[in-house]
């Protein structure tokens, strides 16, 4: 471990943060020689766990922190990505199709992942979509949210893994603008191999209530 690290740590605990700091402390390394490093590397005096605190109350905070292998199965996607999408308008059999393209990054030191989509919105004119996601280590479920420029809301998501390790099987909640009432959208995200994975959106018909496939992407990797 760093002195970097060392003092990040100490620091982030004396102010109950260490929550969000992702280091790994060596197993052997105890609570006392994390201080008196951060301290001596420094020059402050030597800080101490928050009242009530324990060694292994720090850990876990350090655990929760730390990218793990869903993490790594997110970095998989990091990159540009060609997409044709096909959108379904509730109740009607003709389908609208566009191109678009998804540039995918890292931030946080592969904490969390940033998504940019560009295409174009039939009849809406250019679209243009950002969202982060990542895997809460704490709730062990990947976690996301979206915005664009076609809305003033921002739809939050929660994801869990398939089975077969295949798909994320997303759930955004957000306000339909029509019904004015919490609504919820699921999509399947599924990796295809060989550079290849699809999004599938399903929602209600605001007026039946009633689900409905409305939307399917298929990208390639550039």
């Amino acid at each position: 471990m760093t002195y970097r690290k060392l003092i990040a740590t100490a620091l982030l605990v004396s102010l109950g943060l260490a929550g969000v700091v992702a280091i790994a402390e060596p197993a052997k390394e105890t609570k006392e020689a994390l201080t008196a490093a951060a301290a001596s590397a420094s020059g402050a005096p030597e800080m101490k766990l928050p009242p009530g605190w324990t060694e292994e109350d720090m850990k876990a905070c350090m655990v929760a922190g730390t990218p793990g292998k869903m993490h790594e199965r997110l970095a998989k996607d990091v990159g540009t990505w060609q997409g044709k999408s096909t959108m379904w308008m509730p109740g009607v059999s003709e389908l609208t199709k566009s191109d678009c393209t998804m540039t995918i990054s890292s931030l946080m030191d592969g904490r969390y992942f940033k998504g940019e989509m560009a295409g174009v919105m039939p009849g809406m004119g250019p679209y243009n979509g950002m969202g982060i996601m990542g895997f809460d280590n704490v709730s062990q479920k990947f976690v996301a949210n979206w915005l664009d420029n076609h809305s003033t809301g921002i739809m939050n998501g929660t994801g869990e893994l398939s089975s077969d390790g295949k798909s994320i099987n997303w759930k955004y909640d957000y306000h339909c603008p029509i019904t004015k009432k919490p609504t919820v959208m699921r999509q399947v995200e599924t990796n295809e191999g060989d550079g290849k994975k699809t999004l599938e959106m399903f929602g209600p018909d605001p007026k039946t209530g009633k689900e409905f496939k409305m939307m399917r992407i298929e990208l390639s990797r550039k």
